[in-house]
């Protein structure tokens, strides 16, 4: 499985493909941060990562776009232009046809480091050590683009495994519905049939 991690910026847009064959073993791809100047307008900031974006699905062709879910922060302005790019990210992998994950940044911490707590350093040690990298990715956005492939990664089969054991509970429950409302049914008292009179 080949996945695009995105961690969604209007600054700076990390982006991260890594491969993995199954079990923990993964490569890096590429690692690359989109920048986009603060003076620009929005719109031309995010066509420039949507376009980014689209280049790389075409040229790396991911199987899945892992994106960091946005949490609220305490700089307003920075979440909603995280938002935003995260946002255009999707649609840009929808329209390709690709499935999006989204993870939240404790859950990318905890599969890459054991702590959900974890700091940005300590993240970028550990994606350097699992993808056997030469040198920590810089800045830290392009680190955690790779963690969130890395992620995605090692989380997948879990998230299919808990969606089959979904599917099958539901189908258990309609079944199960369809069988009360049957029995039911078959337990109701026949209406009495008045007799004509002669």
């Amino acid at each position: 499985m080949r996945v695009l991690g995105v961690d969604p910026g209007l600054t700076r847009c990390g982006l991260g493909v890594v491969e993995g064959g199954g079990g923990r073993v993964v490569r890096a791809v590429a690692v690359d941060v989109v920048r986009t100047p603060p003076e620009a307008e929005v719109a031309d900031r995010l066509v420039a990562v949507a376009d980014t974006v689209e280049a790389w699905i075409a040229e790396h062709r991911p199987d899945v776009v892992a994106v960091e879910r946005v949490f609220a922060q305490h700089n307003v302005r920075t979440v909603m232009g995280t938002a935003q790019v995260g946002g255009v990210v999707a649609l840009v992998a929808g329209r390709a046809g690709l499935p999006v994950a989204f993870h939240t940044p404790s859950e990318v911490k905890a599969a890459v480091t054991g702590s959900g707590r974890a700091g940005k350093e300590q993240v970028t040690a550990m994606v350097t050590r699992v993808l056997a990298l030469a040198e920590a990715p810089r800045p830290a956005d392009a680190a955690d683009a790779l963690a969130l492939a890395v992620c995605h990664c090692w989380r997948a089969p879990m998230i299919a495994r808990m969606a089959e054991a979904e599917a099958r509970a539901a189908e258990a429950t309609k079944r199960h519905r369809a069988r009360l409302k049957a029995a039911q049914k078959a337990a109701a008292p026949t209406p009495a049939v008045p007799k004509a009179g002669r």
